[in-house]
């Protein structure tokens, strides 16, 4: 695996960033500017929040519990999560890959449990079987041996019912 250490360093750099410290300082930000040019300029506010202290006593009461229930909503009740997490597979390719190679993997599985099965009920393969069996070893074979070529084309897909990979 080819690693890239700079970019693996703006990557950590970026979460550490938005997922932390950002966070954090949007939070105390958003509270001093509220309290101190909305809630000190307005009388009627100022007997809610008396003194910075309790506004951010009650802010924090009240809406990390709002916030959560939105985090809640966001993940398992509205389609927004899963249409984010459509977009991110759609333009990962690793994300992409993965699930080829698991589609691929369970049409392999059900090829080698039904030849399975024969074999152990004492049945005879045919020969068309044999000659499926003996074609989708060369082609996996094939398919290994260009994968640990570098500057190789890999083909995508391996389609059992076409017995050949194909691109994607």
């Amino acid at each position: 695996m080819n690693k890239s250490i700079p970019f693996r360093i703006w990557y950590y750099f970026r979460q550490g960033w938005t997922t932390y410290f950002a966070f954090v300082f949007a939070a105390i930000n958003t509270l001093t500017v509220t309290f101190y040019l909305a809630i000190e300029k307005i009388p009627e506010l100022q007997l809610i929040f008396p003194s910075f202290f309790q506004y951010v006593l009650i802010v924090a009461m009240t809406g990390i519990p709002i916030l959560t229930i939105i985090g809640y909503v966001h993940f398992k009740k509205s389609p927004a999560y899963k249409s984010e997490a459509d977009v991110g597979v759609e333009a990962n390719p690793h994300n992409r890959r993965m699930l080829i190679n698991s589609e691929t993997m369970l049409g392999l599985t059900l090829e080698l449990l039904n030849l399975m099965t024969k074999i152990s009920n004492n049945e005879k393969l045919t020969e068309v079987e044999k000659k499926s069996m003996s074609k989708l070893q060369c082609d996996l074979e094939n398919y290994m041996t260009k994968r640990s070529t570098p500057s190789s084309k890999m083909p995508t897909i391996f389609d059992l019912n076409r017995g050949k990979f194909f691109e994607a």
